[in-house]
């Protein structure tokens, strides 16, 4: 099914196409029509399924119909600040040709991105993207607005009661106008989530999603470094593995130019695409990347879906993604049709427990390589179950570039 049939607003049509977005997944085709009926729903749905956009998208939809100035328009709540940055980065894409805001919200920020996130939920927000947290720090300073809040989401709401979220949800829960749509997604459904939907959910329109895999020929292959060591492996990768078109991908913007300038200087043919570029520029960079004139090419998710230029035959991850749903759309860029392709995977020393979860959701482990030895000593692969589940708190985590402090 072609997004084209599902009947949304022209713009939002516009930032689907600039997504590279075309048909359907089973989620979205299951859970967008009665999302767009004004039905409760809830989903067991893994990462890799396209979730992401299959609620995304109604929601959209509906508040650029139902659009009410002052007012947070729905309220998206996650357990991890990662995740919430790449569903912010989706919303961005997505809505680049209509006038729907959106922020997210998460802990780590510094003292202005706390004012910005205030103003927001004093002055509303068509979308808000939220961690636990960090709302309950909001809604505890009592200047939180609501009123006119049409959807709640829970997104990997079983992740966020492993983490001990419940009663920060509950909290959260019952700040919110009781007339609204609810949306509940999780990758299984224990008791406790089953608990959770009957208190929160409407006669919900209940949907079973599997998880859709890589494909077999995509040679899957990972490196477990040292932040500092990313960059030298980086270009040693590209200089002895043979490609037509390589592919790199990060998590954040800023990584991208900052990767892309190293590359610059190292003597690669290179461009990058992120959100900060007009379309005309992104139509121009990926035009010259399919013809082959710019090799290599380095890019945010924004990229990960949709693009279907069978000369990729090598993808790198830089940083490790936060969500599986994106390590299988990344790497997905490769190996299409009948060619061949690579894929690698830079694991940084903070970020082992979250390549380990992209593992069990592959259901293998991924081969590590050893890491060159003129690069220097690298860790060893050490993923560590998180330490109980009463944690109030998602860790804080700084894959990207060089170590950050804060």
């Amino acid at each position: 099914m072609r997004f084209t049939e599902f009947n949304f607003h022209p713009n939002l049509l516009e930032g689907i196409e600039a997504s590279n977005y075309e048909n359907a997944t089973p989620v979205q085709e299951q859970v967008i029509p009665p999302i767009m009926l004004g039905k409760d729903v809830i989903a067991s749905a893994q990462t890799g399924t396209g979730k992401t956009a299959a609620f995304l998208l109604p929601v959209m939809n509906t508040l650029l119909a139902n659009h009410v100035d002052g007012q947070v328009g729905a309220l998206i709540i996650v357990p991890t600040r990662e995740l919430a940055i790449q569903i912010a980065q989706h919303i961005e894409g997505l809505s680049y040709f209509t006038h729907l805001s959106s922020l997210p919200i998460y802990g780590g920020n510094d003292a202005q991105n706390f004012v910005a996130e205030k103003k927001a939920l004093q002055m509303g927000a068509d979308i808000i993207v939220c961690t636990p947290g960090r709302m309950i720090a909001h809604l505890n300073m009592g200047y939180v607005n609501m009123k006119g809040l049409q959807f709640l989401i829970l997104d990997e709401a079983d992740r966020m009661l492993d983490m001990g979220f419940q009663d920060d949800i509950n909290k959260i829960i019952k700040s919110l106008p009781t007339k609204r749509q609810n949306l509940l997604f999780s990758a299984t459904m224990p008791s406790k989530i089953r608990d959770l939907a009957r208190k929160i959910l409407h006669e919900p329109v209940e949907i079973n999603i599997a998880i859709s895999k890589p494909p077999e020929k995509i040679i899957q292959k990972a490196y477990v470094v040292y932040e500092p060591q990313k960059l030298p492996l980086i270009k040693k990768i590209l200089k002895e593995t043979p490609y037509k078109n390589a592919l790199i991908f990060c998590s954040r913007k800023q990584t991208v130019k900052q990767l892309t300038r190293e590359l610059k200087h190292g003597g690669f043919t290179i461009a990058e695409i992120h959100s900060d570029l007009e379309q005309a520029e992104r139509e121009n960079v990926l035009s010259a990347f399919t013809a082959g004139r710019i090799p290599v090419l380095v890019a945010t998710d924004i990229l990960s879906r949709g693009i279907d230029i069978d000369t990729i035959d090598v993808v790198i991850n830089y940083d490790v993604p936060g969500d599986g749903e994106d390590y299988v759309h990344r790497i997905g860029r490769t190996a299409r049709a009948e060619a061949d392709g690579s894929a690698f995977t830079l694991i940084g020393e903070k970020e082992h427990n979250r390549f380990a979860a992209i593992e069990k959701l592959l259901g293998k482990e991924v081969e590590k390589i050893e890491v060159p030895k003129e690069l220097g000593e690298a860790p060893s692969y050490n993923p560590r179950t998180r330490s109980g589940s009463g944690s109030r708190k998602p860790q804080r985590k700084f894959y990207r570039g060089a170590p950050k402090r804060r």
